[in-house]
């Protein structure tokens, strides 16, 4: 079974009573261990399909499961406990919170699922140190550099345990040393862990790094490249 399905996936939003198809019925399947790049031009609907891949939007019409389970049947409450067990973030704009550290950063997600805080601290240092990040674990985002704060970023969204983790855009802040770290790093966690990794992106630097390029036009899948 893929761990992400979508079938017929649609959407559309109506911008001043004109119907715009960012989604227009796109079937994708997407394996554990995979290194994903979804790519093409601007409105080209990438992020509309992670944000409904990750639960974060629902679709106009067809399905998102993730490891069987259709988002959309679920509640509000159920939605949120889903993402919080099973979808792992990582943004753009890095979404941290100002005043935590990065280890309260990290630590933020597991204590919403109930960890002990022995547990949460233990294992938020863990993952600053897999994430080159040991010395920084008691700064604030405001003094962290951009490449920093996005591997803080990437250590929070393996935290939860996720089965996949969604990137949006995420280089597209850094300089090409801080990219190329970035991308070394998620490399290695997934030929090592076999963490799954999706890509919304148009930075080339990522395409050329991911196993598997999905291309969206106007929508709808345009092509779809093992490498």
């Amino acid at each position: 079974m893929p761990i992400i399905e979508t079938q017929g996936l649609t959407k559309v939003y109506n911008s001043d009573q004109v119907p715009v198809h960012a989604l227009n019925g796109v079937d994708l399947n997407i394996e554990k261990g995979e290194f994903t790049a979804i790519v093409g031009p601007s409105g080209s609907g990438k992020t509309t399909l992670l944000n409904i891949i990750g639960g974060l939007d629902n679709p106009t019409e067809g399905k998102a499961k993730v490891q069987g389970t259709d988002l959309d049947t679920l509640s509000d409450g159920k939605l949120i406990n889903f993402r919080l067990h099973h979808i792992g973030f990582v943004f753009q704009a890095y979404n941290l919170i100002p005043v935590l550290t990065a280890l309260e950063n990290v630590s933020f997600v597991m204590q919403m699922q109930g960890r002990s805080l022995e547990e949460c601290k233990t294992k938020s240092i863990a993952l600053l140190e897999e994430v080159g990040l040991e010395d920084k674990i008691h700064k604030r985002p405001s003094e962290l550099s951009g490449g920093q704060q996005q591997r803080v970023a990437v250590a929070r969204a393996l935290a939860s345990k996720p089965d996949f983790v969604l990137a949006d855009e995420p280089t597209a802040n850094l300089d090409s040393v801080s990219t190329a770290e970035l991308l070394d790093m998620m490399l290695e966690l997934n030929e090592q862990e076999d963490m799954t990794f999706v890509f919304s992106t148009h930075d080339q630097r990522v395409i050329d790094r991911a196993r598997r390029v999905v291309t969206l036009v106007d929508g709808k899948i345009d092509s779809d490249e093992q490498r």
